[in-house]
């Protein structure tokens, strides 16, 4: 899997273009914003969009998605349905960040644990990651070792539990039982902030390392 990260919207969201190498198929994962900055990525890659999955329903990571939709006509996937609260409220988030106006919407596709998603050749494993947002789920690419976490952990923290639904212990649990148990050397993509390795996160991440020295 091939993947850019281009920081979108003040929050500097990291939106994932990916793609396969083979056949240049590729998608966006959590387009929050800058469209024209998205497509000019994927033009200057060559990248055929064929789908956009949003890993949760947080604007800074939605705030884009049905425009960037209509301009590809292509499907919206994910996240889970337990994030349908957040989806349904874009407009009062709006509001509440001082962002444009997004749309609310509803995605073609709902995902759930254990569900797959291909993207050109690529299969993207699915696995459900609730805490931050109840409908919060991470992107797993076993062939290149790297997995996209949207806001469930980070190098050196972890998501935020504040908002409406966040569960601080379920967060924990989903990082424990989902992200930490990936090979160790698998590449860590998270919503914000720089790349790191399951490893990594293992050994030094204050939230979670206690468990697993």
């Amino acid at each position: 899997m091939e993947i850019i990260i281009i920081p979108v919207t003040p929050f500097a969201q990291n939106c994932s273009l990916i793609w396969d190498a083979g056949s240049k198929q590729g998608a966006f994962v959590d387009p929050g914003g800058d469209i024209q900055k998205l497509i000019c990525a994927a033009s200057d890659n060559q990248v055929t969009i064929e789908k956009i999955i949003l890993t949760h329903g947080h604007l800074d990571h939605v705030g884009g998605t049905v425009e960037l939709a209509k301009y590809y006509d292509v499907p919206i996937v994910g996240p889970h349905l337990g994030d349908k609260f957040w989806l349904d409220a874009l407009m009062q988030q709006s509001q509440m960040f001082g962002f444009p106006p997004a749309t609310p919407f509803v995605p073609n596709q709902w995902l759930s644990d254990n569900d797959t998603i291909s993207v050109g050749e690529l299969t993207l494993e699915v696995l459900h990651c609730p805490g931050h947002t109840p409908g919060h789920v991470v992107l797993v690419e076993r062939i290149s070792n790297k997995v996209i976490v949207g806001d469930v952990i980070f190098a050196g923290s972890i998501g935020r539990t504040d908002f409406p639904q966040g569960d601080h212990q379920q967060l924990l649990d989903s990082i424990n039982a989902k992200i930490l148990t990936l090979p160790d050397d698998m590449v860590i993509y998270p919503g914000h902030g720089p790349t790191t390795t399951v490893a990594k996160e293992k050994a030094s991440n204050p939230y979670v390392a206690s468990q697993w020295g």
